[in-house]
């Protein structure tokens, strides 16, 4: 697999550096009793590292991955998002406290406008491309999956939709309710599916009353081949 053969991701801050980085940006936010420090945040930092290795060693971009190892840059606004959803998350996971995980999660709406709960359990491979507005929710995710901005994934009737892989969500197009989607389809601009059933191969276009579909042949052009 691609990601395996990368060693290292070249970083435009180290670890410390960058946890110290959003550390100061949490702190200036929210500046309650609780100020976190460098020792709650740095035992996540390994596994989040090598999460955004795996992650961006799949993506054809000069930005994500310079032909050798994989990229990132806290100033690349899309990267950061990535980055501060992935911290919160491995926080969670590893029991961290939850006003930490909010603050981060927090964070990332003050600063890129995108909406991801650490809680949400996001796929090990996706992209998020100027993902301004975007919500997502809990749903069952697959890898290679690309949200644009004013995205949506979310319930109706506390039902969650499943996705399946190579999922591409154009700008404004949302997916709701007890939604299946097939491998390798693609949301068209200000579509919407909820409650419906998506076959593989799919470009969805409009929403339920006047929804269309076509083939869709290709996969998205940024993920490298494996």
């Amino acid at each position: 697999m691609i990601g395996s053969n990368v060693d290292y991701i070249r970083s435009s801050l180290r670890a410390e550096e960058l946890c110290r980085y959003t550390i100061s940006q949490l702190n200036a936010f929210y500046p309650d009793e609780r100020k976190i420090e460098i020792d709650d945040v740095m035992p996540a930092v390994p596994e989040v590292m090598r999460r955004l290795q795996h992650c961006f060693s799949y993506i054809e971009n000069k930005y994500f991955f310079d032909g050798h190892r994989a990229v990132f840059n806290h100033l690349h606004s899309d990267q950061y998002a990535m980055w501060l959803y992935l911290l919160s998350n491995e926080l969670f996971l590893q029991g961290a406290e939850s006003n930490l995980c909010s603050k981060l999660f927090l964070l990332n709406k003050q600063l890129t406008a995108c909406d991801i709960f650490y809680e949400v359990n996001l796929p090990a491979i996706f992209l998020l491309v100027h993902p301004l507005g975007t919500v997502l929710g809990r749903g069952v995710y697959s890898d290679f999956f690309v949200a644009y901005q004013r995205c949506g994934i979310g319930s109706n009737n506390d039902v969650y939709p499943i996705l399946g892989k190579y999922l591409t969500m154009r700008p404004g197009s949302s997916i709701l309710g007890a939604s299946t989607i097939g491998d390798n389809c693609q949301i068209g601009a200000e579509s919407l599916v909820i409650d419906s059933d998506i076959q593989e191969n799919s470009l969805v276009f409009g929403n339920p009353s006047s929804q269309k579909l076509r083939q869709n042949h290709h996969h998205y052009p940024l993920w490298r081949k494996a």
